[in-house]
């Protein structure tokens, strides 16, 4: 079954017969980077990385040495969320704004340099999630191929391993806007606060973790199996994240869980549609 909507993906991709690819060096936007080169050929393919202030470096080197793996074009374009309008406010929104604002920057490889479209690593997975970038996508005519075909991320990490990606067990990643609760203030403080908070816990082998941010409270988050080593940390973990600027250090029993601040957003918290 993963195989016949791969198989799609590229067939999506031929009828585009150029695009622009959005891509972070994350599991899904590699897999539509490997099925665009495989489909179209890679004078057809451009993959464009946007660095930013919520985009860690270490994300940023990971996705220029996948992109030179796969033998794609890759250019690296420099935005800042926090100078868009409407995004360090923190609303619910947030990721409209971010989103829109990339892909008005990829539009200009359409109109300048004659590619025909723009994909994005959208995935079956994220239509029953709180996603307002879609809404972005949907009013800019971006696609996302991956989501087209209805392949959901565990059928998306069997395909990568099946195709020797180095991406196929990496951990989930979103930007680090997404640490911090809605309604507060984003800033680069807050923003390298958690940069630093996650990198010195990943220094432990915890591969997969988030350090939400409360105000001056952070509330980690890891997978079940990884508590105890945290544990065994603990005063290691304290005094770094202390030393950050954090006043209190918590872990969240309930464990790691992608867009868990969606909860504080209750009934406004609805699957987007492109309506």
């Amino acid at each position: 079954m993963p195989q016949a909507k791969y198989d799609k993906v590229k067939d999506i991709l031929r009828s585009m017969k150029s695009v622009v690819v959005a891509f972070s060096g994350g599991v899904d936007s590699t897999l539509l980077l490997k099925a665009a080169l495989d489909a179209l050929g890679p004078e057809r393919v451009l993959a464009v990385t946007a660095a930013s202030e919520t985009y860690p470096t270490r994300e940023m080197q990971e996705a220029v040495r996948i992109a030179e793996q796969l033998g794609a074009k890759h250019r690296i374009i420099q935005t800042s969320e926090l100078n868009i309008p409407g995004y360090k406010e923190n609303t619910p929104n947030r990721c409209y704004f971010c989103k829109q604002n990339l892909f008005q920057h990829l539009q200009v490889y359409l109109e300048k340099e004659g590619y025909e479209h723009i994909v994005y690593g959208l995935i079956a997975d994220d239509m029953g999630e709180h996603r307002p970038g879609y809404k972005a996508a949907i009013e800019q005519g971006v696609r996302g191929p991956l989501q087209e075909a209805g392949l959901y991320k565990s059928e998306i990490r069997e395909l990568s391993k099946q195709l020797g990606l180095p991406t196929w067990d990496k951990p989930s990643f979103a930007c680090l806007s997404s640490r911090i609760a809605y309604g507060e203030m984003i800033t680069q403080e807050k923003l390298t606060r958690v940069d630093r908070a996650e990198s010195f816990i990943m220094s432990l082998g915890i591969r997969q973790v988030r350090v939400r941010t409360h105000g001056q409270i952070a509330r980690i988050e890891v997978e079940a199996g990884d508590m105890a080593k945290l544990l065994e940390h603990r005063e290691e973990i304290i005094n770094a994240l202390t030393s950050y600027g954090y006043t209190f250090v918590t872990l969240d029993l309930g464990g790691y869980k992608s867009g868990n601040l969606n909860k504080m957003l209750g009934k406004q918290a609805q699957p987007m549609t492109a309506q």
